[in-house]
C-alpha cells in the first residue's frame, strides 16, 4: 500500500512539474513575441506565477516521495547498479540544481527588470541585455526534453545506458536548437518594443 502511494504521489509530482514547465515554456514564448510592455509584463508575471505555483512544488513532491522510494524499496545506494532509475536521479538531480539556479534566478531578474521598466513606463537597456543572455535559454529550453527523457526513462526501464546517453545527447541538440532558433523567430530588443 505504501508503494502505491508514493508511486502516485512521484505521478502526481511529474505531472506538476510537466505542466508548469510547459506553462512556463508557453509564457516565455509569448513574452518573446510581444512589443508592447504591459502584456509582456504579464507573461513575465506568469511565467514566475507557473514556476513557483506548478514546477517547485511538483520537483519537491517528486524529490520526497523519489527518495522515500528508492531508500525503502530499491536498496538505497544499490540503484546506482539500475540504469533507467541511476539515470533519472542524475538527470532529475541537474535539472533539479539548474532549475533552482541558472533558470529560476534569471526568471526572477527578469521580473524585477521588468517591474522597473513599468514603473520608468518603457523598456530598458538592461532588460533587453538581460532577455538575450544565452545560458539562461539553453537551460530553460533544456528543461522540457529533460523531462521527457526523465519520463521515458521511468516508463521504458531500460537495462543498460543506451537510452539515457542517446536521449541526453538529444536532449543538449534540441536545447541548442531552440536557443538558436527561437531569438531568431521572434527578435526581441528595446529598439524595437515599445
Amino acid at each position: 500500500m505504501i508503494y502505491n502511494l508514493l508511486k502516485f504521489l512521484h505521478l502526481l509530482g511529474a505531472i506538476l512539474m510537466g505542466a508548469g514547465l510547459v506553462a512556463v515554456w508557453m509564457a516565455d514564448l509569448r513574452s518573446r513575441q510581444l512589443r508592447e510592455l504591459l502584456p509582456f509584463a504579464e507573461a513575465v508575471r506568469n511565467i514566475a506565477v507557473c514556476y513557483d505555483g506548478l514546477v517547485v512544488p511538483g520537483a519537491l513532491l517528486l524529490l520526497a516521495s523519489g527518495v522515500w522510494m528508492i531508500t525503502n524499496f530499491y536498496g538505497g545506494w544499490a540503484f546506482l547498479d539500475i540504469p533507467w532509475l541511476a539515470g533519472m536521479v542524475v538527470l532529475f538531480l541537474a535539472e533539479f540544481i539548474e532549475g533552482n539556479t541558472i533558470t529560476r534566478l534569471y526568471f526572477m531578474r527578469l521580473r524585477r527588470m521588468t517591474q522597473r521598466a513599468l514603473a520608468e513606463g518603457r523598456f530598458t537597456p538592461e532588460l533587453e541585455h538581460e532577455r538575450g543572455k544565452l545560458v539562461p535559454s539553453f537551460t530553460h529550453f533544456l528543461d522540457l526534453p529533460a523531462l521527457t527523457l526523465i519520463i521515458a526513462l521511468g516508463a521504458l526501464k531500460p537495462g543498460s545506458w543506451t537510452l539515457f546517453i542517446a536521449g541526453s545527447a538529444l536532449a543538449v541538440v534540441i536545447a541548442s536548437t531552440l536557443t538558436v532558433l527561437i531569438p531568431r523567430l521572434y527578435p526581441w530588443s528595446a529598439s524595437g518594443a515599445r
